[in-house]
């Protein structure tokens, strides 16, 4: 037996201690999921994938985003698109990929159709996540950049374990689990500023709905097909350093650390926005903006002269402009072609480079601001700064608030909190 996969299960099916961090965090996850997955269902991939589930008319099993229902497999196929069309949703920078997006879909829809209680389905969905980051830890940053979307594989691992949780899995099934999981995650960064991004976070929720769902039935697969000379690490260029990965496991929450997002783009340029944020710039004052950023995401969010809004989500000098223009980056509307073509944006996009700065964490920017008035300013922000519990659900409460209004992002969050059955929070779904 291998050790990685082995003390995954075990983790996965064993009971866990969690702190009121822990809970609240994850609280706060399901929240911004939610509030995301809602804001994204009029996006073109989202009407794509939900036509495409719909049409089949098959089991009404599981709530979607945007109204009906569909069988599991296809509610996280569609939910877990949905959620990450807007590339708005949480991330973790220990593997670079998004854990609620790939995880809560899974963790939801078999949460509903088993009939649990919100204390499970958020037990299910935080052991998912934290496999996810383990998991994505594992595989290493070499994984991720030979081209691999994190979200995608990683995040299968974790929808799977979360699901196989839900159905009460023991440690051999989940290792089962684990090893049928393997030939099933996919997902490629070549995607990323295309439908096929959100589209992979669909796949890996309903890649772990269909593997717990196979395995629940009897399914036998290798269960070793993580590691080995033909496993999945050694074929998806993986690193496959398990003592890292492992360090702490059952002690200590990794997922703790997820990062919400604050603006609604990718989440490699957020940090060089609460920079800009911090320089309080206006456009009319700028000469020149240099921003340096850590060399991994150059080839993530560096287009240079975007024509789409989707686009403009990956694009560092875009956003900077747009915000230095007045544009709120926190609104999805505010991304859009027209913006991509506005004259003054332009013209002040012309006039911002990016540099790699092999200085720099993965969580850092630092912009430099020369003004015609000859006055040079500098600023740096780490999105690893700490934020207090408190901070962080006023921000994550108000950004939900912000894109499903006040009332519907308070009563999400008081049933969270409170309690209840899953399948009351899966109607939220469709609100």
């Amino acid at each position: 037996m291998s050790d990685f996969s082995t003390s995954l299960a075990a983790f996965a099916a064993g009971p866990v201690e969690t702190t009121l961090q822990t809970r609240v965090v994850t609280s706060l996850s399901v929240l911004d999921w939610i509030a995301v997955g809602r804001s994204g269902v009029d996006e073109p991939v989202s009407k794509a994938v939900r036509d495409l589930v719909l049409s089949e008319e098959g089991a009404t099993q599981a709530h979607l985003f945007g109204g009906g229902s569909a069988p599991l497999r296809g509610a996280a196929l569609v939910n877990g698109t949905v959620s990450h069309a807007l590339d708005y949703d949480d991330t973790h920078f220990a593997h670079i990929g998004h854990p609620s997006v790939a995880v809560l879909p899974a963790a939801l829809a078999l949460s509903e159709w088993d009939d649990r209680i919100l204390v499970d389905f958020l037990e299910a969905a935080l052991v998912g996540m934290e496999v996810s980051v383990r998991a994505g830890l594992w595989l290493g940053r070499a994984h991720y950049q030979a081209g691999f979307h994190q979200t995608a594989t990683a995040g299968a691992f974790g929808a799977a374990v979360a699901a196989g949780r839900v159905l009460r899995f023991d440690a051999d099934q989940m290792h089962m689990l684990l090893g049928l999981t393997a030939t099933r995650a996919a997902g490629l960064k070549a995607q990323f500023g295309t439908m096929g991004k959100p589209y992979n976070a669909g796949l890996a929720a309903s890649a772990g709905v269909e593997a717990a769902l196979l395995i629940a039935r009897g399914f036998e697969a290798n269960p070793n097909t993580l590691e080995g000379q033909y496993g999945f690490g050694a074929t998806h260029s993986g690193e496959g350093d398990a003592q890292t990965a492992l360090d702490g496991l059952g002690d200590e929450w990794l997922f703790e650390t997820v990062s919400h997002k604050f603006h609604a783009c990718c989440h490699g340029l957020h940090a060089a926005l609460e920079a800009a944020r911090d320089l309080d710039i206006a456009e009319p004052e700028v000469a020149e903006i240099k921003v340096k950023t850590h060399p991994r995401w150059m080839s993530v969010c560096n287009q240079t002269s975007p024509t789409t809004g989707l686009g403009a989500k990956f694009s560092y000098r875009t956003v900077i402009a747009m915000q230095a223009l007045g544009y709120d980056t926190a609104l999805p509307d505010s991304y859009s072609e027209k913006v991509c073509t506005n004259p003054r944006l332009t013209s002040l996009r012309d006039r911002i480079t990016v540099e790699a700065d092999d200085a720099l964490t993965e969580t850092q920017a630092h912009l430099t601001l020369l003004r015609r008035d000859g006055a040079r300013l500098e600023a740096t922000h780490d999105l690893m700064a700490p934020m207090t519990l408190s901070d962080r659900e006023d921000r994550v409460r108000g950004k939900a608030a912000k894109l499903i209004g006040g009332d519907d992002a308070d009563a999400i969050w008081s049933m969270l909190r409170t309690g209840g059955r899953a399948r009351d929070l899966a109607e939220r779904l469709a609100s």
